[in-house]
């Protein structure tokens, strides 16, 4: 069972960013994913994991949808 979550800070607005990485993934991916889970967070924090496996941080690259679809199909 694949599973995609996405963790977005909450205070920092970032649930609009989250939708459209939700849309984004499951358009492209959706028959390849058992699951795609939204979780709220804090402290600046969005990213990707897949089966827990972070894929995605903003911390580290920048927000960019296409490389973070590119980045989850690589890791299926």
């Amino acid at each position: 069972m694949t599973t995609v979550e996405l963790e977005y800070c909450v205070p920092c607005e970032f649930r609009r960013r989250a939708l459209d990485v939700e849309t984004a993934v499951l358009g492209a991916l959706e028959a390849e994913i058992d699951e795609f889970r939204l979780v709220m967070g804090d402290g600046g924090v969005f990213e990707v994991r897949v089966d827990g496996e972070t894929v995605y941080d903003k911390q580290e690259e920048a927000f960019d949808v296409d490389g973070i679809v590119r980045a989850v199909r690589a890791a299926l």
